[in-house]
């Protein structure tokens, strides 16, 4: 099958899913042609995740019809899809950490003698199947040892580990990804495209969605809104058919002048160090300051604000207003009113199988402590609901379980969780990780409210743009020691230079 093949391999017909009374799709139609990559765009909550679920077997449809390969298609489950030739890599992972990368990647297909694994032949395979996708990862590391974005890449590779894949879906594939992993997927697309092989992407961020892609389908609030060819449609028609709404900003103005740089900081970290993680890291933030924190892969920048938050011992010294501070736990941080919102909101961040509210509110509970141990429960549920609006978490109510939201409301809710706490200095590694394009930019009004309001604001992104057009000031690490503190607006190229070690 060649690349420029257009046969259609997958055609949806009028597809619609009810959970109880909420309709999550309805009458949902998409067709998807071999060899190419059709682009699957909307906010979090149209229906994105539940439709690749339905192709996937997790759930089946309430009504309609789905065609592949010429055949009705209705999966028992992802099992039953993969012996169809249909693979998805959910944006969620779903690795075992205390298993080997080759044990994540062959799990339920392990090579066997006698109904006994054959470990040799399992890494053998396995390394295999890494070494020809070109992934910087050892398949017999243990996968809790590895950084998020190897653990993607892991995912990934479990993903297109079955044979003879006809169509291949990725759910927010670069979401963790450094530029460099980024461009290894990309290879990869091509190479499977070259095979004729089909794929739905999914993704909110637009630069890589116009460069990938050859079909795009707008879907919102659970409905088919259109089908362009990527030479047919601009970024701007894009997100104003995604959000029902124009947006002009993507990167909201500060709402106050910047702190100056005569103000005495609210913390100051000095030769902050974790052995064969960061060495010597220094810097500091003011009131009402957007520190922004870039690096690659390995360059540590997560790894000092788990330091910074006590989640992991480290050597130097940390002050808040201009005090000595020591922090060994969470419990320290927050009792010095610090929030983290981590990039690892599934395992770090929430507990999937409480409610929304409980989510919420359990990092402030002392807010709403009565007298002999009892909770003030109608001023807790009250808040929980008051950042559900603000930012417009969609959940059909405060009692729903966290875990059933789509990812980027999860991400939100992590937000909610951590504001809820009124922080003095929060912490956003990866704060839009997974989030639409409309839901990013409600983040970031949300952290410019926050910074005009005199909260310092560490920002951690892997976005180059993102932390260009939201940080104040820079720091740029690399390898683990800070490169350079750089000054609001500065390039894309200088940031670089820094983060490659090409400029020290």
């Amino acid at each position: 099958m060649s690349a420029a093949t257009s046969d259609v391999i997958l055609k949806i017909n009028n597809i619609s899913k009810l959970f109880g009374p909420v309709a999550a799709l309805r009458n949902m139609h998409l067709e998807v042609r071999a060899g190419r990559v059709h682009t699957l765009l909307g906010e979090n909550g149209a229906g994105k995740s539940t439709l690749m679920k339905i192709l996937a077997g997790v759930y089946h449809a309430t009504s309609g019809e789905v065609e592949f390969c010429g055949a009705s298609y209705k999966p028992e489950s992802p099992q039953d899809a993969a012996a169809r030739g249909l693979t998805i890599v959910f944006q969620e992972l779903s690795l075992c950490n205390n298993m080997t990368v080759a044990e994540n990647i062959l799990a339920t297909r392990e090579p066997s003698v006698y109904g006994f694994i054959n470990d040799q032949a399992l890494e053998r395979r396995a390394a295999e199947i890494v070494r020809d996708l070109g992934l910087p990862v050892d398949v017999t590391e243990k996968v809790g040892h590895l950084s998020m974005a190897q653990r993607q890449l892991v995912e990934i590779a479990k993903g297109l580990s079955i044979p003879d894949p006809r169509l291949v879906i990725l759910d927010e594939p670069t979401s963790s990804l450094t530029d460099a992993e980024t461009e290894i997927l990309f290879s990869i697309i091509g190479r499977l495209k070259a095979r004729g092989v089909a794929i739905i992407y999914i993704s909110h961020r637009m630069e890589e969605i116009m460069r990938l892609s050859d079909d795009i389908t707008v879907i919102r609030d659970g409905e088919f809104i259109a089908t362009r060819q990527r030479e047919d449609v601009t970024i701007d028609e894009l997100i104003a058919m995604m959000v029902g709404r124009q947006m002009n900003e993507i990167y909201p103005p500060r709402l106050s002048a910047a702190p100056a740089a005569s103000e005495a900081p609210i913390l100051s970290v000095e030769g902050l160090s974790r052995h064969g993680e960061f060495q010597d890291v220094s810097f500091d933030v003011r009131k009402g300051e957007i520190l922004g924190f870039f690096g690659l892969i390995g360059s540590g920048r997560s790894e000092v604000m788990n330091a910074l938050f006590g989640m992991k011992a480290a050597t130097g010294s940390i002050r808040i207003d201009g005090e000595a501070a020591t922090i060994t736990s969470p419990v320290d941080a927050i009792g010095r009113r610090i929030a983290f919102v981590t990039e690892n909101r599934k395992e770090e961040g929430l507990v999937l199988a409480h409610s929304v509210e409980w989510n919420i509110s359990m990092a402030a509970l002392g807010r709403f402590a009565a007298s002999l141990g009892f909770m003030r429960k109608r001023q807790e549920r009250k808040a929980a609901k008051e950042e559900v609006g603000r930012l417009t978490i969609k959940t059909a109510s405060v009692d729903t379980p966290v875990g059933s939201l789509s990812g980027g409301n999860q991400q939100k809710a992590v937000l909610a969780k951590w504001l809820l706490t009124q922080p003095r200095i929060l912490i956003l590694d990866e704060p839009t990780r997974g989030v639409d394009v409309g839901a990013k930019f409600e983040i970031y009004k949300i952290i410019r409210q926050l910074a005009a309001e005199g909260t310092a604001i560490l920002l951690v992104s892997s976005e180059l743009p993102e932390v260009l057009g939201m940080s104040d000031r820079l720091v740029v690490m690399h390898e683990g020691r800070l490169s350079a503190t750089l000054p609001g607006g500065a390039t894309p190229e200088a940031v670089m230079a820094h983060a490659t070690g090409i400029t020290s």
